[in-house]
């Protein structure tokens, strides 16, 4: 249940920003904004979570999340007529994402119900 809650955190963080950047900047429809905000969330938390969190560590995936958000929603604007994005909306949506899960991740590291589990513990300093 924890994971899922998570995962809705993100979900409405990148919608949030989706809505600001691509929604109030340059006027996308709220569906593809929905859209957009659904597989930037899964594809951060597939890539991110699972791949570039546990290899590189958070600095380098706080960066990476922004830049895949962005990323997935130009792509989408590439093979959709009724999506489009600008330069600005892009590095606006990625700084909000960014920032954002920097604040989620320092969040979780701080909250004592959501630390590493068993297998994911440091050794004891001694």
């Amino acid at each position: 249940m924890r994971t899922a809650a998570e995962l809705l955190f993100k979900f409405i963080a990148v919608f949030i920003a989706s809505w600001i950047s691509f929604g109030i900047i340059d006027g996308n429809p709220i569906n593809m904004i929905f859209i957009a905000a659904l597989v930037g969330t899964v594809i951060n938390y597939l890539l991110g979570d699972f791949i570039i969190l546990p290899s590189m560590g958070k600095a380098v995936t706080f960066i990476e999340y922004g830049v895949l958000t962005a990323v997935t929603a130009y792509v989408i604007d590439l093979f959709s007529y009724s999506f489009s994005t600008s330069a600005t909306s892009l590095i606006i949506n990625a700084v909000i994402v960014a920032a954002a899960e920097y604040l989620f991740h320092f969040y979780l590291t701080n909250d004592e119900k959501s630390g590493p589990n068993e297998f994911h513990k440091e050794p004891p300093m001694e």
